[in-house]
This record gives C-alpha cells, sequence and structure tokens, in this order.
C-alpha cells in the first residue's frame, strides 16, 4: 500500500511557558498585592501574583541586582545593580493586570559602592537607599535629586523602614517644655514627636546599630538596648524593621537570634528582646498592632502577642534547609505574608484576622500558595490525573514538584484559597534523600513512580481531591543510581473495580534501571508499604548505565536503553531477552514503544511493517531509529538533530474510523494521515517528525539549553518540553488551524485576483491599483500604468494621463508609498520599463512635498535602511537615464548637421514635367 504524502503543514505554537522569576535576592509587592518584583539574575520580573502570568522582564545592565523594590503605589520600580547604577522607571498597567509598559526615566549613579537595600514611604514619594559603605541618601522619586543625606557608621546598611509619628497626648512632655534647654536628645525627640505625622527613617547596620533619622529636624537618634551603657540595639547584622503607629513602637529582627520590641519610654526607646533559636531574617507587626509575625532559618513563620510577648503559634519541627526563609513582605490590610525560601520558592501565607488572633494558640501556619522561582533543571516531566490538570516535575532536587496546569485563575481573595492556576505549585512528594532521576505514571494518571539516586524507587499515590500525597512503597536492592523506572499502561475494562476506582487500585508491577547495569521488576503489593519492598525478579542487563525503560501497551514487554549502545526487548513476565536492536554508535538515550491500533509504517525499503509492531530509539550518535520487533531490525533513520537525542514521543495517533465506516474506508482514511512523533535533544530543539517518510516536519526553538525530557497530552496532541534553562514550555498543535487560516487566505486571493481581473478588464483603473498594491502584484501593477500612460487619450491635466489615477497616487498611505518607489526602482533600472516609472516618479514628486518620502513611517530600523536605500537607487537610474537622454539630443545636433551638409553637396534633384526634364527646385 503506497503512502500518501498531505499537503497539511503541522505547526505548534508556545501556549504556555512556566519559567524562572526568582533566583535569590530582592522581592517586592505593591499594596494591591497584585504585582510581584523579582530578581532574576541581571533582570527584574514583573508577576502578576494571582495568576502567576509574567507581565514584564526588564533588562539588565551586565551586572547582577543589588536590590529592588516597586512603590506601594506601582508606579515605579527601582532597581540597583553591582554596577553602582540605580535604574528607575515608570510603570503603566493595564486595567486588568494583563500588561505592564516600563519606561526608563532616569538612570544615576548613587553611591560610590553598591546599593543594598531600599525603602519606599506610603505615599510613593520618597525613596531611601543604604549602601554597603553605610551611607544612606533619601531621594525625591518622581523629581529625581536628593533631599536628604543621613551620614552614619561606615557599616553596611542591612535594614531601612519609613513611617510616621502620629500626634501624642503626652502631657508629661508638654510639661517639660519649660526645661528644654537642660533636656537631653532624647527629651527632644520627644517634644518633636508632639507635632502630628512626623516623618522618620529607621536603619539597621551589619554591627547590630539601630539609629531613627528625623527628616524635619535632620537629626538621627540613636536606639539603645541599655541607654545608660549605650549598649547597642543587637549583637549582629539588624535584617528587618517595623514601626506601629498604634503602639507608638518599633520591631526589629536580628541574626543574633532576637526579635526585639522598642517602647518610647522616659524619653528613650526602651527595648524587650524575645529569645529565640534560629537566626531572625524578618519581622514586622499584623492586626493594628496587636499581633506580631517573625521568620528565619527554621523555615517557620511564627506569631507573637504583642502585650505578653508570647508566641501564640502551636509549637512545630524546623523545616528543612533548604525552605529556610531569607527574607519576608507583608501586606495586613491584605492579611498577607510572602516569604521567600532557600530554594527560590516564595510561600504565602494568610494571617489570622483579628478575632482569630484572641484565640491563645492558634494552628501552625502553612502556605496557602507556593509559588517556584525556578525549577532548576528540570529532568523529567509527566502529566498527572485522568483529565490532565496536573504535572509532576524532577527538577534536580530530591523533592518531586507537582505543578498545576490548568487555566483556572483564582484571586488572592478567593474563598478556595490555593486554588490552582497555571504554573501553581500544587504539592511536594518528599522522600527521596538524593535528585529524582526519572519519573513515569499509570493509565490513570494517580500512581507515579520516580528513580533517585539514593538508589531507590518509589511509588506515590496522589488523590488531590483529597489533598493526599503519600508515598505508596519504597523499592530497594539497587546499589547505584536509579536512573529509569516504568510503570504498565495497560487500560483495565470499563466493568473492573480497578477502572472505576483506580486510587485503591495500584498497578502490577514496577520496572527499573540502575547504573549498576540492573534491571528489577517489582510485584507492587495491594497495601501501602512503610517498608522497603523486595525485589521480584532481577537480571544483568545491560555492561553500561541503564539510560531509560518502556513498557509496551499491552505489558507483556518491556524495553531497556543503555550507555552500552543497545537497546534489548524483555519478556515482562519472565524477564528473558526476547531481542536486541544494535545499530547506534553511542549511547541510547530514549526508547518508546508505539501506541496500540498504530497503522502499518514504511521502511526505506518501501515495504509496510506490520505484525509485533515498532519501536523509536534516540541515541547520543545524534540519530533516531525506527524498529520492526517482528524481526529487530532498523526500518529508518531519521537524523537532523546536532546533538545527542535525549527522549522521543508519539503525537496522537490519526482518529478512529465511525462505527459507520467500512474496514475498507477506514484503512484508506488512516493510510492517508500522517504518523508523527517529537523528539528533544541537546541542542535545545523539539523537532516532529513524519515517520513514514522520514522528515522534519517542524522545528521547535523556545528553550536555550539542553533538553532532558519531552511528553505530549494524549488528547490535545499538546507537547511539553523542559531541560536544563529552567524553563517548561507547553506546545500548542495548530495544524488544523493553519490549515484552515491558509485554505481560508487562498481562496481570498482566489477571489481578490479576479476581482483584479474584472477591475482591468473594466478599465477601473482607480480599484485595480489600490489591489494590486494589496496583492503585491507588481506585473500586473506595471500593466495598468503602461495602459494609463500610452492612452490614446490622455485627460487634459492630469499628471499620468488620467485625472483618476492622478487621485489614487495622491492619496496613498505611507506603506503603499513605499511599495510603490520598491516597484518603481525595479522598474527604473530596465531602459523599456523606465519611461513609465519616471512617469508615475513624476507624478508622485508632484503630489507630495520632498520631505513626505524621506520621512515615510516605515516600520523598523531595517526598513528606514530600506528607505534609504531604495531613495537612492531612484536617484542614480535616474540621473544615468536623464544623462543618456542628454547624449541623444547632443547626438541628435550632430546628425542634424551632417545631413545639412551632405544636402548641400549632392546635386540637383531632376524631375520630369509634361515630358521634359527640370531641376526639382525650379
Amino acid at each position: 500500500m503506497a503512502y500518501r504524502q498531505t499537503t497539511t503543514k503541522t505547526t505548534f505554537e508556545v501556549k504556555n511557558v512556566i519559567q524562572p522569576i526568582f533566583t535569590g535576592g530582592s522581592v517586592a509587592l505593591d499594596n494591591g498585592a497584585r504585582i510581584l518584583a523579582t530578581t532574576l539574575g541581571e533582570q527584574a520580573v514583573l508577576t502578576e501574583l494571582n495568576t502567576g502570568k509574567q507581565l514584564a522582564e526588564i533588562e539588565g545592565d551586565g551586572e547582577p541586582i543589588s536590590t529592588l523594590t516597586i512603590t506601594p503605589s506601582a508606579s515605579h520600580l527601582i532597581v540597583c545593580s553591582r554596577s553602582l547604577t540605580m535604574r528607575i522607571y515608570s510603570l503603566k498597567v493595564s486595567p486588568d493586570y494583563d500588561s505592564i509598559e516600563a519606561t526608563l526615566v532616569r538612570t544615576t549613579k548613587p553611591h560610590a559602592t553598591p546599593v543594598v537595600v531600599l525603602a519606599v514611604d506610603r505615599t510613593s514619594t520618597l525613596l531611601a537607599t543604604g549602601a554597603a559603605d553605610g551611607a544612606i541618601k533619601i531621594w525625591d522619586i518622581v523629581g529625581g535629586y536628593v533631599t536628604h543625606t543621613v551620614s552614619g557608621p561606615s557599616v553596611l546598611i542591612s535594614a531601612l523602614h519609613f513611617f510616621e509619628i502620629a500626634a501624642l497626648e503626652d502631657q508629661a512632655s508638654n510639661k517639660n517644655k519649660k526645661n528644654r534647654r537642660k533636656s537631653t536628645a532624647e527629651e527632644e525627640q520627644a517634644q518633636d514627636d508632639s507635632v502630628a505625622s512626623k516623618f522618620r527613617l529607621a536603619y539597621g547596620t551589619q554591627d547590630g546599630k539601630i539609629r531613627i533619622f528625623d527628616l524635619s529636624k535632620r537629626k538621627t537618634y540613636p536606639v539603645y538596648a541599655d541607654p545608660t551603657s549605650r549598649r547597642e540595639a543587637h549583637e549582629s547584622n539588624v535584617q528587618s524593621l517595623d514601626y506601629s503607629p498604634e503602639l507608638h513602637a518599633l520591631l526589629s529582627g536580628s541574626r543574633d537570634k532576637t526579635m526585639t520590641v522598642w517602647l518610647w519610654k522616659e524619653g528613650a526607646w526602651r527595648g524587650t528582646p524575645m529569645l529565640r533559636h534560629e537566626g531572625v531574617e524578618a519581622v514586622g507587626f499584623l492586626n493594628n498592632g496587636s499581633l506580631m509575625y517573625s521568620a528565619g532559618t527554621s523555615g517557620l513563620l511564627r506569631l507573637w502577642d504583642t502585650t505578653t510577648h508570647q508566641e501564640i503559634t502551636a509549637k512545630q519541627d524546623a523545616k528543612s534547609e533548604a525552605e529556610s526563609i531569607v527574607s519576608a513582605l507583608a501586606l495586613p490590610h491584605k492579611n498577607l505574608v510572602v516569604c521567600a525560601q532557600s530554594d527560590f520558592t516564595l510561600a504565602l501565607y494568610r494571617t489570622p484576622s483579628v478575632a482569630d488572633a484572641t484565640k491563645k494558640s492558634t494552628k501552625p501556619l502553612e502556605p496557602f500558595r507556593r509559588i517556584s522561582g525556578t525549577h532548576d533543571e528540570i529532568l523529567d516531566l509527566v502529566y498527572l490525573l485522568p483529565d490532565q490538570s496536573l504535572m509532576a516535575l524532577a527538577t534536580n532536587s530530591e523533592d518531586i514538584r507537582l505543578v498545576s496546569v490548568a487555566d483556572k485563575q483564582p484571586q488572592l481573595g478567593d474563598e478556595e484559597e490555593g486554588a490552582a492556576y497555571f504554573g501553581h505549585d500544587v504539592a511536594l512528594l518528599k522522600g527521596h534523600e538524593d535528585i529524582v532521576m526519572s519519573l513515569d505514571v499509570d493509565w490513570s494518571g494517580h500512581w507515579v513512580a520516580s528513580g533517585a539516586k539514593d538508589n531507590t524507587a518509589r511509588l506515590w499515590r496522589v488523590d488531590p481531591a483529597n489533598n493526599s500525597f503519600e508515598c505508596y512503597a519504597v523499592f530497594t536492592g539497587h546499589i547505584e543510581s536509579v536512573g529509569a523506572v516504568a510503570l504498565p499502561k495497560t487500560v483495565p475494562s470499563e466493568n473492573s473495580e480497578a477502572f472505576k476506582n483506580p486510587l485503591d487500585h495500584p498497578p502490577a508491577f514496577l520496572i527499573s534501571g540502575s547504573q549498576d547495569r540492573f534491571v528489577q521488576k517489582r510485584d507492587i503489593p495491594r497495601t501501602s508499604q512503610k517498608g522497603a519492598v523486595s525485589t521480584s525478579l532481577r537480571r544483568l542487563a545491560h555492561e553500561k548505565d541503564i539510560n531509560a525503560l518502556d513498557i509496551s501497551p499491552n505489558g507483556k514487554l518491556f524495553a531497556s536503553a543503555s550507555q552500552d549502545k543497545t537497546v534489548k526487548i524483555w519478556d515482562s513476565a519472565t524477564l528473558e531477552v526476547v531481542g536486541i536492536l544494535k545499530g547506534h554508535r553511542r549511547g541510547v538515550w530514549t526508547v518508546r514503544f508505539a501506541p496500540q491500533g498504530m497503522p502499518a509504517i514504511q521502511g526505506e525499503t518501501g515495504t509496510a511493517v506490520s505484525g509485533k509492531g515498532v519501536i523509536l530509539t534516540g541515541s547520543g550518535d545524534k540519530t533516531i531509529k525506527l524498529w520492526n520487533l517482528s524481526d529487530y531490525t532498523c526500518l529508518r533513520t531519521f537524523e537532523g538533530h546536532s546533538h545527542n537525542v535525549l527522549k522521543v514521543v508519539w503525537l496522537r495517533l490519526p482518529k478512529a474510523a465511525d462505527d459507520g465506516e467500512d474496514e475498507a474506508a477506514a484503512t484508506a482514511s488512516k493510510a492517508k494521515q500522517r504518523i508523527q512523533f517529537a523528539s528533544a535533544g541537546a541542542d535545545s530543539l523539539v523537532k516532529v517528525w513524519d515517520a513514514n517518510l522520514g522528515e522534519t516536519e517542524c522545528t521547535l526553538d523556545n528553550h536555550e539549553d539542553r533538553l532532558w525530557t519531552l511528553t505530549v497530552h494524549p488528547k490535545t496532541n499538546m507537547l511539553v518540553s523542559g531541560g536544563s534553562d529552567s524553563r517548561v514550555t507547553f506546545w500548542k498543535d495548530t495544524s488544523a488551524e493553519t490549515h484552515a487560516a491558509a485554505s481560508s487566505a487562498a481562496l481570498k486571493l482566489v477571489e481578490q485576483e479576479q476581482q483584479l481581473e474584472n477591475y482591468i478588464h473594466a478599465g477601473a483603473y482607480r480599484d485595480a491599483i489600490i489591489l494590486a498594491l494589496q496583492l503585491n502584484h507588481p506585473g500586473r501593477l506595471l500593466g495598468i500604468f503602461t495602459n494609463v500612460v500610452t492612452t490614446n487619450a490622455p485627460e487634459e491635466g492630469s499628471l499620468c494621463g488620467i485625472k483618476a489615477v492622478d487621485q489614487v497616487l495622491g492619496n496613498l498611505s505611507d506603506e503603499q508609498i513605499f511599495l510603490l518607489l520598491l516597484r518603481l526602482r525595479d522598474w527604473n533600472t530596465n531602459a523599456r520599463t523606465a519611461p513609465v516609472a519616471q512617469r508615475i516618479l513624476w507624478a508622485l514628486v508632484r503630489l507630495y512635498p520632498a520631505n513626505k518620502f524621506s520621512n515615510l513611517s516605515v516600520k523598523g530600523a531595517r526598513g528606514q535602511k530600506s528607505l534609504k536605500e531604495v531613495l537612492n537607487a531612484l536617484r542614480v537610474y535616474t540621473e544615468r537615464h536623464y544623462k543618456r537622454i542628454e547624449e541623444l539630443v547632443d547626438e541628435s545636433y550632430l546628425v542634424e548637421y551632417t545631413l545639412q551638409e551632405m544636402d548641400s553637396l549632392a546635386p540637383p534633384a531632376i524631375e520630369e514635367r509634361d515630358g521634359d526634364l527640370v531641376m526639382a527646385d525650379a
């Protein structure tokens, strides 16, 4: 049976991308809790917090960002880098928060050393910059000038906070006004505090000092732990400061493992330290000062009663080092705290309401949402659940991340907090003690297998409806890293309990392959196992590491791919080799059985393949091979990648025939459709192939580093690729839309061309010229202008011969003028068509002012360059034509002179008249 190639073009477009937004550094949030500003190396990223959509990416200046902030009103973004520059961007946010336009309004060098901390006042007017050398400056954000310079110690500024002192009804302070001359600096500050709304800037330094700068008095007041001995507030870095206007109290947190509440008493700030067992990175007031929060190296967000100074969150164990909190920011009016963790995860917490805060103890706070700043190197990924709404990611970590790929977009005010939106982290599967290398999923999507460098494989039960993500069984037995795992994907009958309730029916077995060169088959217990599960069957499979495994659709066979350049086909029941595939010149990285119902595929010999089916392999030799499982021979080799082929997947098969369609028609229908697969390689490209033709259908490029993994949505044919650039790209199959658009465009083109012929035939030059320019038909356009210029009945006063054409030429858009100039340039180079070109060019020059042509609105720098080239070409060839005409005129004088001289030398002509010969001039 001959294979027919269809003319439908295969196309994929990027639909969604999960990409890094945070790799450590500063985090900022506007007052509306909508725009999140984060640091990504030398770039700043603005993200819509509700939907996780990246709104803008601010390019850097070549140096890493030292700190950034966004004003509470979201009107400006301030970015400081290691290059000592500070850039201020004006932000224009769309009404629906769908996009942000960031415009650079100012670049300055604020300090002689890098700026390490920033603070903005509540009005979004003032900006404070703290440098590594201890210098502090206060700026007018809009004006761009320095309003105050704070002289401080030559120690790194580690914390800044603007606040306003409210009016104090301190009668004792009023009585002391008579003794103002005798008052101390602290008493003077207390008297100044009686004035409403006094701006202050509190700052902390690396050596544990806290100072308060009065913006109106331009004075600095110290904050001592012991005013008598002038002992400094802390013994180490002051990492965070906050102020409560209701209590007229300061709160500080330090890496000396203390959090201190400072109250103004008896003319000085009096501190009450709360001893801690962790370094404090962030503190703040909540609920109008009735609560305090702290966060630090334990990875816990704790709540404290401001009155009793006692922790009200229940006792909890410290989290892992990767989950330690390095910074936090709070929006008390939104009951929201955002914590940045060491693993670059942003954890969002809801703080209790005022009513809940009256309780003596509350349950430990857990984040209602997690945002992964970066997924690091993505080693493997699989779709989960029957509706494929979740995705499991192996991200160069011992934890497996479950990410939502649903389209739901919740708001932070939703009652269902933590509702999944696209790219949202749903859960972590914790249990492995080293990097997870491989993932696989069963037919239902509820059971996930993982293999890791801790020499174990695990089976996980995923039940998000009940918020249950548990390890069902642990499989030991390998003595080296488990680099490949596989689960059977045979769908049980629809009437079976396993089909109706897959959560209570795990897969029958698991296959694992390791760097120890062994494959192992494990029979999965019917109940959850707390201990390790023993090996059922074990075989020495290869001479080198096992890179990949795959189980056939019916579960009877499985394949193992190895660095020893071979692929072995095994009997799943007996673990005996039934075939060996040899032909690759380097290690084999990936293997994949063809799905059930695969139509016959032609090999390079032209013989259709049938029988046991086919299998795909990808290798470090940059090739993909298609093998016949009937005789284990290579049917076709696919070449196109420039580096290792690391993953192959089959695309969705052609749609099955309807019940009313006979078998012959169904076979013919399948033969006309393409059988395709996709591959991902170390060249950062995804390629889609035609299995019958051996040709690349399309190449997809949206990554910057090697691609380790690739999967396909079983229903929509969407491809998902991930690799070393921390990016997950979702490729939508747009072949049907492309074909429909191409068909529609072709039909429209035919109709327009017929209409153009009708205009030309009817002599409707006006409409014909406009349509010919639109369709870009230079030949027909030349014919129209030739007919106009050479008309036998030119209209009086017309520039080109017909006044209607003059009107068309005088009302062209800039783009149409540019296209017409392109055509005139081409015609002007040919002596045969130059007269028509010169006539139309002359008409254009008469119809438009001279500066019109040099100032045409052409898109992009390349368009402007092309415009100059076109105008220059027109000038050069026009000068050449005029020079040639002048030479012809000069030569015509010589010919005329020669003829006159010849006439004077020639004998007189004689003619016959009435039978007599007479002189002609007589």
